[in-house]
This record gives C-alpha cells, structure tokens and sequence, in this order.
C-alpha cells in the first residue's frame, strides 16, 4: 500500500492499493487511467484555388472534448470544446465562444503596463460572434450542457485569414468531441478584384476587393451563415459569389466529415424531458385568445407584449397546482406555433402588413444647430438618432497592435458607435459600457456605410448612433439615420445608403431541409418575427448595389433559393427606403455651417521652419492654446492647419503670417560682398550677422581662410569684430545662409599677384 498526497488534486489522503498490472518494468506506478482513444490524425483539405488546410487532432489538449489544430500556409489556430456534464435549464443554447489573438502569433510583446493580452479586443468580439452564429443554429434545441469553445490564434504568415480557418477548425473540432452536434460545416471568403472571382484571397488581395464575403455551409449545401461588406456589388454579382462560395465549401466539409468517421468520439445522447405535457390543458385554455392578439392589427410592440404577458399571469395563476415550468414551456411553444400558423393562414403579419410592406418611415436632418451633422429616422417602432463629429486626422481611430498587424489597418478616419440604451425597450439596466451585441451591430452598421465615404477625406468621422426606441432592425435604422446625418454635415459621400432586414417562416423539416415547401418571405420584419421566426437577413446598399450583408438563421441552413429569393427582396426594398430618404436630403449639403471645422495646407520655406515652429514647437503650441487649431507636419515644406470652425482659422493664419513676417530679413544678392558682426564665437566657426534684425547664422571653419582652420581662434577673432563677406544664397536642403570669407582672400591673393605682374612687366 502506497500514500499519495497531492496538494489542488486530494483534500484527504487517498490509498492506492497496487495490483501487478499497475506496475511497469521501470517500477513506476500507473493509475490505470483510460487511454487515448485516438492517436494522432491529420486531415488534408484542398482548396481549388490551390491552397491547402491541414488539421490535426490527437495530439494536443487531450482532456478538452474536442481539440484541433487547423494550419493554412503558416497562419495556425488551436481550438478546443469542453462541456459540462451537468444539464441546465435554459432556452438558449448555453454555447460560449471565445476567440483569442495572441500577441505572440505575430512576434510581439503586448505594450500594456503588464505585458500580457488582457480582455477582448473588438476584432476579438467580432470575430466569436461569427463562429458562433455559424455553428448554434445546428445544435437540438433540447442541448441543455454549458459548452465553451475557446480559438487560440497561435501563427500568423500575414497571408492567411485566420477567421474563416478558425471556422473551420471550429466544425472539426466539434466534429470528433462528444459534444451532440448536427455538423460538421464548412467555411470559405469569396472576393472580387478586377470582375474576377477569389475565393480566400489574401489580406494583401482584400484591399483591392470589391467583396469581402464570408459563407458557412452544411453538407447539404444549405447556407447558414453570410457575412460581408462590399463596394456597391451588384445583385448578380453577389448571387455568383455566394454560389461559389457553397461550392466550396463542400469539399471541407466532406474532408472533416472523412476525419469525424476515423476518430470522432461517440455524441453523448440528449436525455429526453421528462416535463409533464400540459400542450393540451394550455392549449384549450389559451389558444383562441393568443390568436385573437396576434390577428388584432391595432396592437403595437407594448400593447401586444402587455396582452400575451396577461395571459400567460391568468393561465398559471389557473393552473398553479401543476408544474410552473411545463406550463410556461408549453405557453410558449403554443405561442410560436400559433403566430407561425396565422401567417400560413391569413398571409398578413401580426401588425396587418402584406409580406412585402415597409412599416410607416419618418426622417429628419439637422436636429441640433451645434452638432456638425445630425439625423432622426423612424421606422414603424424603431427609432435612431444618429450625429456625426468631424475632427482632425489625428483623432482617427487607432487599432490595436494585433488587429493592426493582422487586417493591415493602423487607424480609421471613419468609425461607428452604436449604443442600445434599456430604455428602448421599457427596461432598466446599465447605461454605461458596451457588450457584444453592440459591438456586433455598430460593426455592421459601420460596414454599410464605409464604402460610400470618399478615401481621401482630410478629417475623422465620428458617427453616433443612439436607439431610442426598438422594435425590430436598428442597427439597419442606423444605416440609413448615419447615411443622412453624413449627407447634413456635408460629408461628400458618394451614395444615400439604406438597410432592411429580412425575415422567414417556413416549415423546414430539420432533417431534411429541401423538403420545405411552404415559407414567406417578410420584408422588414418587427422584433417578434425576428424572435419567432427563422432568418434574419440584414442587407444595407445603394441604387447601385449592396455595401454589407448579415445572415443568422435559427434553423439547420437555408436552401441557395430562398437565399437568392431574400436579396431581391431586399433589393426592392432599400430602393423605396432610399426614394423616401432622398425627400429629406438628397445629397451633402453645399454650403458649410460656421461650426463646421475647416482643413487647410500652407507650405512654409525651409529657411522659415525654424522661426514658424519656434523653440521646441513653442509657436504651433501657442496658436492651439489660443485658437484650437491643430498644425502637422504633411512634408519637407507643407504643414496641415486643421480648425474647430472659420474664425479659429482666420485667427491662426494671422498669427502665422505675423510670426512669418515679424522682423522681415532684407533681401540678400546672390554675389555681393556684406559687413558681418561676430556674435559668437563656437569650435565649428563664427556665428554672425548681417543686419541686426537678422538671426545669427554661421560661417563655418572652412570658409574662414584659406589655410584650414580648427578652431576660430587662431585667427584672432573676437566678439563684435566685423569681417567682409559674400553671400551665395541658400542652402536648398536646410534653408541656411551660404557665406565664405575665403573667397574673399582668395581674390585678394589673385588682385596683388596681377599687380606684381604688371609692375615686373
């Protein structure tokens, strides 16, 4: 009998009673605990524009559920599932996804105080939400198991995208865990340069694309997730992408299909609820009324919420002897049916619109006089304040080191932030901060309207978004609230923008999704035929194409039709927000408001840089502390003046020119001989002056004699001597005087040689 103590592992003592199989030749001691199931395994994926995904599995981190290591030239990803074994009563999936980008995969050391990657970058956020809207919608509404997976970024080449790779190894990964998973899927990005077709171009090909497109597919070459910005790409220049982006993603999911079958770990089985059904006694007490409030088309978004809130109060107060949580499960799924059957039924929508009806739109530009730009939109429910904050270039905003490296952007002149206070609808909560969902919706915002802002543009932009109230799509509110709050602040973009979302309900069977026959398509859907519903497809673009897209799904993936059905919709729909819009404000007003800021150059002669900038910059600093106006550096001889508004510039442009024109030094020829005054006397010359309204410039060693000089005082010169000069004009690299006494002997030398000459003669 051996004693083991381990401290973090035993809180008592724990005895091991040795048998002759615990025992190996060396005399260590094993635990009989269970072996690898599978040894190492790797899985190669072609790619047809040539390149290759390798993943691997076996080797690393083998008490997570699922581990794989998924490589694409030397950009690499390592990522782990783990869940617990303990069921949860929850109504969402209880899926947590956490991508990491480590400051070593690209060779640096984090700059914070303590040297480490702490909390989440945006990019971090954005891209977790992408992983994780391509994977929960295949897992059993019945999985009740807290699950985390965790994307470590351990490689970057710079080449690679590690997003659409951490999708990728994602599916692989929970593929071959126990984790019960109606996968696997398979991810690719599709763009456009030059009229062709890219399919995982590089981050060096993406800046020059007119798409950045992002599609998961299911084996069935149903779509569950789409993701992108654009640049005005047309309809049937989309549709293209997102077919051959299904395409290919068949072949990686057959290869991690291929994988699963070789190493996979038998799915742990959902055990079946044992709630009692009370779908009958619910159903006879509520039904007629839940379908009385969803076919009243008086209700709106808090009137119908009150109304199906009451109801579900009386019917539990009703049954209180049975059990609350079967009687609110079976409420609720009551509810959904009933709202989904109506649609089929009377093919009009809770709020009386036909399928393709805009809800009432309302707009209005410049709310506020003191705001650069400001804009309200109003649809149906849903309301956004959008203003627009225009400052110097050197208020972009700065992207952190990782991100930077990683997508090639250092800083953008153009960012928005969005914010969804509780009050938009009718709760209470923290005012402060931001969360995912925020992130996520600014993100896409700001993807629809980036393309219409000119490249060139000499300030930042800023642009709010606040939702004040929501039923249904603000963040495509925000589109089109930011579109026209851009256009009153004067922003030469090039297009209005405008946003939609799109929404479904069908009869999908989840096992076999072709099948479906019936569903409808709704065109600007309320929050309740989001939540109820199976798709929301959000789409933002101009007349001319779209500019960014987002497609989440509840259900196991959508058809390529009904996809392809959904954009035209939406195509149809931003051209009559778009028409509404332009009878607001139909392009970036011309004339500047005396509070708008102003952007100038002025190009200042290098021999003037010293007296414009003054002693360490003390006269740029001067004229921000009195003027606000910002001056930069631009080149060798052009500087920027960025100014909060007219007057500030016309104040620092005359104290600029009185600092240039202060004391004004008297024209110098080119050839002529001057009296100088010594001043100084220094070890690399004499520093003197012309004039005494002049600055001090020097004459340097070598143009002091003939003979080389080390040091002036060997020739005897003192302070306030005066010497003869000739001027050679200026230095055209540092602005500085020419001056040489040497020439001056030199022609003196060559006078009395031409005199002893002639006297000789």
């Amino acid at each position: 009998m051996v004693l083991l103590r381990h401290s973090g592992l035993f809180n008592k003592r724990c005895f091991l009673f040795l048998r002759p199989g615990n025992h190996s030749k060396n005399g260590n001691i094993h635990l009989n605990a269970k072996p690898t199931e599978s040894a190492e395994q790797i899985e190669e994926i072609k790619l047809s524009d040539g390149k290759t995904i390798s993943l691997l599995t076996g080797k690393y981190a083998r008490f997570a559920s699922g581990n794989v290591i998924a490589k694409c030239g030397e950009t690499s990803v390592m990522t782990t599932t783990v869940r617990k074994n303990e069921a949860m009563h929850s109504h969402i999936t209880p899926l947590t996804v956490d991508y990491r980008q480590k400051a070593a995969a690209i060779g640096r050391i984090p700059s914070n105080y303590f040297r480490r990657d702490l909390g989440h970058t945006e990019q971090e956020i954005l891209t977790s939400r992408l992983i994780d809207r391509s994977i929960r919608p295949l897992f059993d509404k019945r999985y009740c198991y807290e699950t985390q997976i965790v994307c470590n970024l351990l490689a970057v080449d710079g080449i690679n995208d590690p997003e659409v790779l951490s999708i990728n190894a994602v599916s692989a990964a929970l593929s071959v865990s126990d984790v019960p998973w109606n996968g696997p899927v398979g991810a690719v990005r599709v763009g456009i340069i030059d009229n062709q077709f890219l399919i995982n171009p590089s981050r060096r090909d993406l800046h020059h694309s007119n798409l950045d497109l992002i599609v998961t597919c299911t084996s069935k070459s149903c779509i569950i997730m789409i993701e992108g910005s654009a640049n005005d790409v047309s309809e049937p220049d989309l549709r293209k992408a997102i077919r051959m982006g299904v395409k290919e993603c068949q072949s990686i999911v057959s290869s991690i299909i291929q994988l699963r079958d070789r190493v996979g770990k038998e799915k742990a089985k959902i055990p079946e609820e044992t709630i009692e059904d009370m779908s009958e006694p619910v159903r006879n007490f509520s039904e007629e009324e839940i379908r009385n409030i969803f076919t009243c088309y008086t209700h709106d978004k808090i009137s119908r919420d009150n109304a199906i809130n009451d109801l579900r109060t009386r019917m539990l107060d009703n049954f209180k002897e049975d059990n609350p949580e079967a009687v609110k499960t079976a409420f609720d799924t009551l509810v959904k049916k009933t709202f989904r059957s109506l649609i089929f039924e009377t093919h009009k929508r809770c709020d009386g619109r036909e399928f393709n009806d805009l809800r009432d739109i309302k707009c209005q530009v410049g709310l506020f006089k003191p705001l650069h730009g400001s804009a309200f939109f109003q649809r149906g429910q849903t309301q956004v304040m959008c203003t627009v904050t225009l400052d110097s270039l050197e208020n972009a905003l700065r992207m952190d080191s990782i991100s930077s490296l990683i997508s090639g952007i250092k800083d953008k002149n153009f960012f928005l932030h969005y914010d969804f206070p509780p009050y938009a609808t009718n709760e209470i909560g923290r005012v402060t901060g931001t969360n995912r969902r925020e992130i996520g919706h600014g993100a896409l915002a700001e993807k629809g309207l980036k393309a219409v802002i000119p490249k060139d543009y000499p300030f930042s932009i800023r642009l709010t978004s606040e939702v004040l109230e929501s039923n249904g799509s603000s963040s495509m509110a925000s589109v089109c609230g930011g579109s026209m709050a851009l256009m009153d602040a004067g922003v030469p973009i090039s297009a209005q923008v405008a946003g939609v979302a799109i929404g479904l309900v069908s009869n999908f069977d989840d096992s076999n999704t072709k099948q479906a026959e019936q569903y409808h398509i709704l065109t600007d859907i309320l929050g309740i035929e989001d939540y109820l519903g199976d798709m929301d497809f959000k789409a933002a673009g101009t007349k001319k194409g779209f500019t960014s897209l987002q497609l989440d799904v509840k259900v196991p993936g959508l058809p390529t039709k009904v996809v392809m059905e959904s954009i035209q919709k939406a195509t149809s729909a931003k051209q009559r927000i778009i028409q509404i819009m332009n009878s607001v404000i139909m392009s970036p007003r011309d004339c500047k408001a005396d509070n708008l800021p102003v952007y100038e150059t002025i190009e200042v002669p290098v021999h003037q840089r010293a007296k414009f900038l003054g002693a360490g910059g003390y006269n740029v600093k001067k004229i921000f502390a009195d003027t606000g106006v910002n001056i930069n550096s631009q080149g060798e001889n052009t500087y920027s003046l960025f100014a909060p508004n007219k007057d500030a510039m016309t104040e620092a442009k005359e104290m600029i020119e009185k600092i240039l024109t202060k004391e004004s030094e008297p024209e110098l020829a080119f050839g002529d001989i001057y009296t100088a005054k010594i001043t100084e006397i220094r070890d690399a010359g004499l520093m003197i002056t012309l004039y005494p309204n002049m600055h001090p410039t020097l004459l340097p060693n070598s143009q002091l004699d003939r003979r080389r000089v080390h040091h002036p005082s060997v020739l005897g010169f003192q302070v306030g001597q005066e010497i003869q000069v000739k001027y050679f004009g200026r230095d055209p690299v540092s602005g500085q005087i020419r001056l040489s006494r040497k020439v001056l002997q030199e022609a003196a030398s060559e006078t009395r040689m031409l005199g002893v000459v002639a006297e000789n003669e």
